[in-house]
């Protein structure tokens, strides 16, 4: 058998999908439910702009019923096709989105982004926010999942309780940078330093 040709959509996915996405999805959810975390994503190499660790998070947790939104300059040709090719995902507009990908101020207002319904706060989207750096340093966390309390560098402190004040609404939040992820569920408090 030989190798996908070089710089075309079939590089850059998973070598032994069903081991390397177990793997990633036992990392993403010790992520989410440890808030202020952060994991190492390895296995993926998407195409520009998209991190490594957003394109382990996509090819873990995409499939062809998960509406996903790319924003900005998240918004391209080449990770489009490669988003489709491994994932199958739709590609969709802010509002029918299950995730939307981008930086925080592509991914603004954030308030178009589906919050869930009371009958079903499980409709929210997931945001995963691509972050130029991301440190256990900054806003402090406190909420489930957290000892005591953790701390996280957010893009905006405010956004992010008004979110919580919205609990069980709401959206839930990945910020990736690099191979570096932190989950952020709705359901943590978010003080400034």
């Amino acid at each position: 058998m030989t190798s996908p040709l070089p710089g075309t959509v079939f590089e850059g996915g998973f070598t032994d999908a069903p081991l390397d996405a177990a793997t990633a999805f036992r990392a993403v959810l010790e992520a989410l439910s440890r808030p202020g975390t952060l994991a190492t994503l390895t296995g993926a190499t998407p195409p520009a702009p998209l991190s490594q660790a957003a394109g382990v998070l996509a090819l873990t947790l995409f499939d062809a019923t998960t509406p996903v939104h790319l924003a900005g300059g998240h918004d391209t040709p080449a990770l489009r096709d490669w988003l489709v090719f491994h994932t199958g995902a739709p590609l969709v507009g802010a509002e029918q989105a299950a995730f939307a990908v981008g930086s925080w101020d592509a991914l603004q207002p954030v308030t178009r982004f589906a919050p869930g319904t009371p009958d079903y706060p499980d409709r929210a989207a997931t945001l995963i926010i691509e972050m130029p750096e991301l440190a256990a340093q900054g806003a402090l966390l406190r909420g489930p999942g957290i000892k005591e309390t953790a701390r996280l560098s957010l893009p905006d402190i405010a956004a992010f309780q008004t979110n919580h004040a919205r609990y069980p609404l709401g959206f839930d939040t990945f910020l990736t940078c690099g191979d570096r992820v932190a989950g952020l569920p709705r359901s943590t408090q978010v003080e400034a330093d």
